[in-house]
């Protein structure tokens, strides 16, 4: 079951460059434009595969832009695999980052990191895929998207999704309803890319960098 009723957004913390944001390394990461748009918010983050770097953050980014199987075997080598599950701030996976997260994913027969309890599968032949452009969010159900109006519409690059479950927290159709973004405790995951999403992208990060999570 989605759990938000401890997700609150809170003000910045003074001096927005106090808090700590790391953008986990692991070479399958659309990086520089995640940096850049948290630079507009006012913050700044810094890449890292070290772990006690991560475990120290007060937030973390788990981006992805590539192919499953190879994706994991990185995250593997570095012990990431491992690390990821176990950390207790919030968490923001994007795009194959929110894949990755998952039981399983179609794509290179790849188990996933079990946070989310649910298997990414291919869109179906009828497709076109990948899905690449603009498409709608709605059924939105997260602190993530607060002030953030129904069905706006934001960027997404994939040939595979996650069906609709109970970790679901917005909904996008393309040739059926799927969830463009999940939460589960002080994990959260986005299909589509909020940093290439415009001004409602940016601020889809910013209710992030702000979560006030209690656990």
């Amino acid at each position: 079951m989605v759990q938000i009723i401890k997700h609150t957004v809170s003000a910045p913390p003074s001096g927005a460059g106090g808090l700590k944001i790391v953008i986990i390394n692991y070479g399958a990461g659309n990086i520089q434009s995640i940096k850049f748009a948290i630079q507009r918010l006012g913050y700044e983050a810094v890449l890292s595969d070290n772990v006690e770097e991560i475990t120290a953050a007060d937030k973390v980014i788990f981006p992805g832009v590539g192919e499953a199987s190879s994706a994991m075997k990185k995250l593997k080598s570095t012990g990431l695999d491992q690390l990821i599950p176990t950390l207790k701030q919030p968490v923001l996976g994007i795009c194959l980052g929110m894949q990755l997260m998952c039981n399983y994913c179609e794509e290179g027969d790849t188990k996933g990191l079990g946070i989310f309890d649910v298997d990414v599968v291919k869109f179906n032949n009828t497709m076109k895929v990948p899905q690449i452009g603009w498409n709608q969010i709605y059924n939105l159900k997260s602190a993530l998207f607060e002030g953030i109006a129904e069905n706006e519409y934001m960027y997404l690059v994939h040939s595979y999704y996650v069906p609709m479950n109970s970790e679901a927290i917005a909904t996008t159709e393309y040739g059926l309803k799927y969830a463009s973004a999940l939460q589960k405790d002080n994990f959260y995951g986005t299909q589509f890319h909020p940093e290439k999403s415009g001004d409602v992208g940016e601020k889809i990060l910013g209710n992030f960098l702000k979560l006030d999570i209690k656990y």
